[in-house]
């Protein structure tokens, strides 16, 4: 399952990562609910298949006893034994993890990562979610936390975020960052007529990084301008994840990287010359995620499957 801000998403999943079924309803705000709206989602696949564990992946902060959900900023709950509730909800074992690191998990076991020994996945969505994979096991840091990539200043004084600081890599290298990249190239030319701009005269709030690669795709100058924009910092970012990682390969995931042809390359170029010593290391292999949207689902059923087999520990 794939617990976010605006869908409750779950597939069933067989032992070589194929999603067999999949089910989806909106998230509600309050905990009652949501747990509830968890429970039916999975009641209703049980209807249709033999299920043996259940893999929960959230955007939040999971404790380091992977049972609490400490923190999720668009999930109702704060330090919440959520393994307990669903187990006794539905009478299955329930496996939690941080949706980036499920995703992790999910390339990493049937995707672009294959059998890297040390990987990263950096998903590009409304902001940057990320896990690192190091000899085959999930690091998660001293408190569960780890690694909040998305949250590394690399514009000191630059565009705030909704964390606290300011300059994050996020606010630049995101869904939301390319339309705030929009926003800001079409004010600086305002007499420039172009498609996006016809497109939002007069409501500047309707730009998403959505429309704005639409935008790109049909040629329009400005689009393309916020295009190159979020290549360069993705490849100035992963540079600095590659200094201080050096992964193998890094998986670009998230809604952004379906727009990868407009970027992946011209980043990777970025990257390369930003590097610590690029011209004397192996640079990582930096691909798009080979299981979309449900690298997520199949990686959280991986880890639910490998806990089952352990027993439930």
């Amino acid at each position: 399952m794939d617990v976010g801000g605006t869908s409750v998403r779950a597939g069933v999943v067989d032992e070589q990562g194929a999603l067999l079924d999949t089910a989806r309803v909106g998230t509600p705000t309050g905990e009652v609910a949501l747990e509830d709206a968890i429970a039916g989602v999975i009641e209703q696949l049980r209807l249709r298949h033999e299920v043996a564990a259940v893999g929960l992946a959230v955007a939040g902060f999971v404790g380091t006893d992977r049972r609490t959900v400490m923190f999720a900023p668009h999930l109702a709950w704060r330090a919440v034994p959520v393994t307990d509730r669903i187990e006794k909800r539905v009478g299955l074992p329930v496996t939690l993890e941080h949706d980036a690191n499920a995703a992790t998990v999910g390339e990493h076991r049937f995707g672009a990562a294959r059998g890297a020994r040390v990987a990263a996945l950096i998903a590009l969505g409304t902001g940057i979610g990320a896990g690192l994979m190091l000899d085959g096991a999930i690091f998660r840091g001293a408190h569960g936390v780890a690694p909040e990539l998305g949250h590394i200043r690399v514009v000191p004084g630059g565009r705030p975020c909704p964390c606290g600081k300011d300059g994050c890599w996020e606010r630049y290298c995101s869904g939301t960052a390319l339309a705030t990249t929009a926003i800001e190239l079409l004010a600086q030319h305002p007499g420039r007529s172009t498609v996006l701009a016809r497109e939002v005269a007069g409501d500047p709030g309707s730009v998403t990084g959505r429309r704005v690669a639409a935008a790109a795709r049909d040629g329009d100058p400005i689009a393309q301008r916020a295009m190159a924009e979020l290549a360069r910092w993705l490849g100035e970012g992963l540079a600095l994840v590659a200094d201080i990682y050096d992964p193998e390969v890094v998986v670009i995931a998230g809604g952004v990287s379906e727009s990868a042809p407009l970027f992946l390359d011209e980043a990777r170029e970025h990257y390369a010359a930003a590097v610590t010593g690029a011209h004397h290391r192996p640079l990582a292999r930096i691909r798009r995620a080979q299981l979309g949207d449900e690298t997520t689902i199949v990686g959280a059923a991986a880890l639910a499957r490998e806990r089952d087999a352990l027993g439930h520990r």
